[in-house]
C-alpha cells in the first residue's frame, strides 16, 4: 500500500517528488516501507496535530506518515500484535466513530470492528501477511444532535510491518473508504433493471394471448417462462385457435434473438396464423403462406413454427413444421411418439415447398408443443434436450396445467434460465360413464343419389331425438341436414358422408363429399328457384363453414349451440 501518492494532495504537503522512497530517509526518522508503519507508539508520546488543518511533518520539513493518514478522508485505524492493540486512528475514523483510546485490544476499543465481522479478517491478515477485503459493510453513526446516518464502507485490512520475525510488532492497517454513493447507484441501477425486465417481460405477454381458447373436445393449457434478467424481449409465441365443427388449430413459434425487433416480427406472425387458421387451410399451406410473410416482414430475421390441426372425428393430428423441435405424442399406457417428420427450414428462407404429415391423437392421449429453450443447452446436443423431454413426458400425468409444470421442473428451467421458454399441452380426454353421454358420433354414407335425401332426414330426425334435444332445436338440425345433404347431392360427387356430432356445448352437422369447389353465401333474386340453401344455414345455425379435405373433396358444416 503506497502511502506516499496521497500527500501530493493534501494540504501544507509537497509534491510526491519531495517524499522519498520507502526505503529512503527523512531527516532523523526512518519512513517505513511500503506496508509498515512506525510501530505501537502510545498515544502520549503522538506528536499533536498542527493547528490550520496542517500536516505534521518530520524534523527535516517531510510530511510524517502518521500526519498524512491523519487528514485522509477514508477511515483509518492502525493496531499491532495478535490482540490488535490499537496503535492510531485517525480524524476521520473518530468522526464516524467516536473517539478511540490506543493501546488496548481492538475487540475492547474498537468494538464497532467486532460488529461488522472484521476481528477474524484480521486474525488471518496478521498470520498470513496477505491484504484482505470486505466490500460495502453497512455502517450507522450520529454527528452531534443529527439523526443518524447511514452509510457503505469497503475496508482493507493490509499487513503492517509484516516481514517482522516479532508477532508483537507486526500488526495491521485497516482502511475504510465510503461507498455509499456507489452502492445506491448499482441499488438505482438494479431497480431500473429489475422495473424494465417487469416492463419487458409485460410486453412480451401482452403479445402472448390472455387466455386461451378452451375447445369443447380438448383441455388445453400453456406456460411462457422469460429467460435471463435483461430488459429484452423475447420472440416465444403461441395461440390455440377453434375453426368449427370440433376441429382446433394449436401454434407455437420462435423468432430468433431478442429485443423489440424479435417482439414485432413474432406479433405481426400470431396475427397472420390467426387470419390464415380462419380460412381452414391445410397445416402445410398455412405454414407455406407463412413463410412468405415472415420474408416480407424481416429478412434477417429467422422464425421456427409448427402449426397443427386436431380432428376429433378421426381421431388424429395434422401438422407442418418450420425448423421446429417435433411434437411429442403421449399414449395413455406412458409411450410417447414423436412427430418429426415431415419438416421444412424455419420460416423466412423461401424456396421449400412444405408438406403435412399426420399422427393419431386418440382419446387418452396428450400432446405436447415447446420451443427450443425447454431442452436446449450450451453443453448438450439437442437432441439430448429432446431424449431427456420424453423420459419426462412418460411420467407426467395429470391436468395440462400440471403436465406443463411438470416439464418444466423437470428440464431444470427456473427463473435464472437463460431461454425463453414457452409449453403448450393438449389433452383429450377419454369420456366416459356420464360424459359419454354428452360426446357422440354418429354417420351416414349417402348411396343412391336424389333418393338418399329423405333416408338423410330421417335419419338426422332418429339420431337427435335419441340424443334427448328439445323439438325445437331437432327441426332446426333436420332442416339443416337436409340443406347441406341437397347442396351435396347437387353440386358434389361421390362418396358422400353425413356425420353428427354433439358435445356438452354444441351440435355439428358435416356433409363430406369428393368434390372441392367450396359453395358460397349468395344473395338470391326472387325469381330463382336455387341458391338459398347456404343462407338457410346461416340464419338458422350458430356457425357455418367449409374447407378442403386432405384426400380431395369438400366438407361443409353448421353447428347449434346446445342450450344452457
Amino acid at each position: 500500500m503506497n502511502l506516499t501518492r496521497w500527500s501530493a494532495r493534501l494540504p501544507g504537503t509537497q509534491r510526491r517528488g519531495a517524499v522519498p522512497a520507502a526505503r529512503g530517509k527523512v531527516g532523523d526518522a526512518t519512513v517505513p516501507a511500503a506496508g509498515t508503519l512506525p510501530g505501537n507508539l502510545p498515544a502520549a508520546d503522538r506528536p499533536p496535530a498542527p493547528a490550520g488543518g496542517q500536516t505534521p511533518v518530520t524534523p527535516g520539513g517531510e510530511p510524517s506518515v502518521r500526519g498524512v493518514l491523519r487528514l485522509l478522508p477514508a477511515l483509518i485505524a492502525v493496531t499491532y500484535g495478535p490482540g490488535h492493540r490499537v496503535g492510531f486512528v485517525n480524524d476521520a475514523y473518530t468522526d464516524v466513530f467516536g473517539p478511540r483510546d490506543t493501546g488496548s485490544p481492538a475487540r475492547d476499543a474498537l468494538p464497532e470492528l467486532d460488529e461488522l465481522g472484521l476481528l477474524p479478517l484480521m486474525d488471518q491478515v496478521h498470520r498470513s501477511g496477505k491484504p484482505r477485503t470486505v466490500k460495502a459493510r453497512k455502517v450507522a453513526w450520529s454527528e452531534g444532535s443529527s439523526p443518524t446516518r447511514q452509510g457503505y464502507f469497503t475496508f482493507t485490512c493490509t499487513p503492517v510491518q509484516a516481514d517482522d520475525p516479532d508477532p508483537e510488532r507486526r500488526g495491521v492497517l485497516v482502511f475504510a473508504a465510503d461507498v455509499t454513493d456507489q452502492v445506491q447507484s448499482a441499488e438505482r441501477l438494479r431497480e431500473s433493471e429489475r422495473r424494465l425486465h417487469e416492463t419487458a417481460v409485460t410486453l412480451q405477454r401482452s403479445l402472448l394471448p390472455q387466455r386461451l381458447e378452451q375447445p369443447d373436445d380438448l383441455r388445453v393449457a400453456a406456460t411462457y417462462q422469460p429467460g435471463g434478467t435483461d430488459a429484452a424481449v423475447g420472440g416465444d409465441w403461441y395461440d390455440v385457435i377453434t375453426l368449427g365443427a370440433g376441429r382446433t388449430a394449436v401454434v407455437i413459434g420462435d423468432v430468433m434473438g431478442r429485443g423489440v425487433r424479435a417482439a414485432a416480427v413474432m406479433g405481426q406472425l400470431r396475427t397472420a396464423v390467426r387470419a390464415y387458421a380462419r380460412l381452414d387451410l391445410p397445416p402445410h399451406e398455412v405454414i407455406q403462406l407463412l413463410d412468405g410473410l415472415a420474408s416480407e416482414i424481416d429478412d434477417t430475421q429467422i422464425a421456427t413454427c409448427v402449426y397443427a390441426v386436431h380432428d376429433p372425428s378421426e381421431g388424429r393430428l395434422s401438422y407442418a413444421s418450420a425448423g421446429h423441435p417435433p411434437i411429442l405424442i403421449r399414449d395413455p399406457d406412458g409411450t410417447v411418439r414423436r412427430a418429426d417428420e415431415p419438416t421444412g427450414p424455419p420460416l423466412g428462407t423461401g424456396g421449400w415447398v412444405h408438406s403435412s404429415g399426420s399422427i393419431p391423437l386418440g382419446p387418452g392421449c396428450t400432446a405436447v408443443l415447446y420451443t427450443d429453450g425447454l431442452i436446449e443447452r450450451r453443453d448438450e446436443d439437442i437432441d439430448e434436450g429432446v431424449a431427456a423431454l420424453t423420459r419426462a413426458l412418460a411420467g407426467a400425468t395429470g391436468a395440462p396445467q400440471v403436465i406443463c409444470d411438470r416439464l418444466m421442473r423437470a428440464l431444470g428451467v427456473t427463473s435464472e434460465h437463460d431461454d425463453d421458454v414457452a409449453v403448450l399441452v393438449l389433452q383429450y380426454p377419454d369420456h366416459t360413464g356420464t360424459d359419454a353421454e354428452l360426446f357422440r358420433n354418429a354417420s351416414l354414407e349417402l348411396l343412391g343419389g336424389v333418393e338418399a335425401a329423405p333416408r338423410a332426414r330421417a335419419f338426422a330426425s332418429g339420431v337427435l331425438a335419441s340424443w334427448r334435444f328439445p323439438v325445437e332445436l331437432i327441426d332446426l338440425g333436420v332442416l339443416a341436414a337436409s340443406e347441406l345433404v341437397a347442396n351435396s347431392l347437387k353440386h358434389g360427387t361421390p362418396p358422400m358422408w353425413l356425420r353428427m356430432r354433439r358435445t356438452d356445448r354444441r351440435l355439428i352437422i358435416e356433409v363430406t363429399d369428393g368434390d372441392d369447389h367450396l359453395p358460397r353465401r349468395r344473395r338470391a333474386e326472387p325469381a330463382d328457384e336455387e341458391g338459398r340453401g347456404i343462407s338457410i344455414i346461416a340464419t338458422v345455425a350458430s356457425a357455418w363453414g367449409s374447407r378442403r379435405t386432405p384426400g380431395g373433396g369438400k366438407a361443409v358444416w353448421c353447428e347449434f349451440a346446445l342450450p344452457g
